[in-house]
């Protein structure tokens, strides 16, 4: 028999935290986070990380566990959530996965195997010393002519991950891009009800616009500058998060404060649509539109009785 997860996905500012937590308490479960900028200490205002008081006691895996300074990848995610998973279940719980990082979603749930072709060191040095001096977008016009639907996934400031698909296509001779659509047809290795949670298309970017200028209020641009005293730039994975990079240009005089909310909201809103995008390619999702309830309770009432209908199949 398989074993049940419950994954709570979608675009950013959602509620999908707050609905993980809930339905955790309902039925039992702890929560994975599958957040990429989650699991770093200290970027707690800019990943809009869950507080102690939000977890209501609930336990949540992948939260705070490394330094900025250190890596993470998907690969990592993937290794570290299905250990989490299986202690979960070891303890007769659900494991209850919300984020919004799809890729990372996928390949927990296919259990993707990401296979490393022989590294070319000097490509990849290549390719880095291409993006410095030409930037990041000129970077993603070479992978957008290679493999367009990978460049429509990657955002051009994602310089790692652009890097690693072109190394794939020239690897492989064949696009990065057909390998995940490949590994998205493997059989899902946890019998699992994916919910994707969204909204009315203006009201998700209103809320998005509300929480940067609430990050702001809490601290942002001060987070950022205590992560810039410790050393950190724009070359550690973990500032190229959105708000942490643009306030870091701003607090390097590269732009004004300002312009940098601005691009961060703008750069925010574009990510939710490149989330929503993402999640439109799982055949299998079930999409809760948080404005055809009448309250939080019951959209958290339906939510719960189809995943308990899934898992007593």
């Amino acid at each position: 028999m398989m074993d049940n997860m419950m994954i709570i996905a979608g675009p950013t500012a959602t509620g999908k935290s707050a609905a993980a937590v809930a339905l955790a308490k309902r039925m039992n479960g702890e929560v994975i986070s599958a957040d990429s900028m989650q699991v770093y200490r200290g970027m707690d205002i800019g990943s809009a990380k869950i507080t102690e008081e939000e977890m209501q006691g609930v336990p949540h895996h992948l939260v705070d566990i490394i330094e900025p300074e250190e890596t993470w990848n998907v690969v990592l995610f993937q290794e570290r959530a299905k250990k989490a998973a299986q202690d979960i279940l070891g303890r007769g719980r659900l494991p209850i996965v919300a984020g919004g990082t799809g890729f990372y979603i996928q390949a927990l749930l296919y259990d993707i195997a990401f296979t490393d072709a022989g590294e070319d060191t000097a490509y990849r040095q290549a390719l880095t010393r291409y993006a410095a001096e030409h930037g990041a977008e000129a970077l993603h016009d070479m992978l957008r002519k290679e493999d367009p639907e990978s460049a429509e996934a990657i955002h051009p400031n994602n310089i790692k991950r652009v890097i690693r698909a072109l190394e794939y296509r020239r690897e492989s001779g064949t696009a990065i891009s057909a390998h995940n659509t490949a590994q998205r047809q493997r059989q899902a290795a946890y019998r699992a009800i994916l919910f994707v949670l969204t909204m009315d298309r203006a009201r998700l970017y209103e809320r998005i616009d509300a929480r940067v200028d609430r990050m702001v209020e809490e601290g942002l641009v001060e987070e950022v500058a205590r992560l810039r005293e410790r050393g950190l730039t724009a070359r550690d994975v973990s500032m190229q998060g959105i708000g942490y990079r643009q306030i870091l240009q701003a607090l390097d005089g590269e732009i004004s404060m300002e312009e940098a909310v601005r691009i961060v909201k703008r750069d925010t809103r574009h990510f939710a649509k490149r989330q929503l995008t993402w999640f439109k390619r799982e055949p299998d999702a079930v999409w809760i539109d948080i404005g055809a309830y009448k309250d939080t309770e019951a959209m958290l009432d339906h939510m719960e009785s189809l995943a308990r209908g899934v898992f007593a199949r």
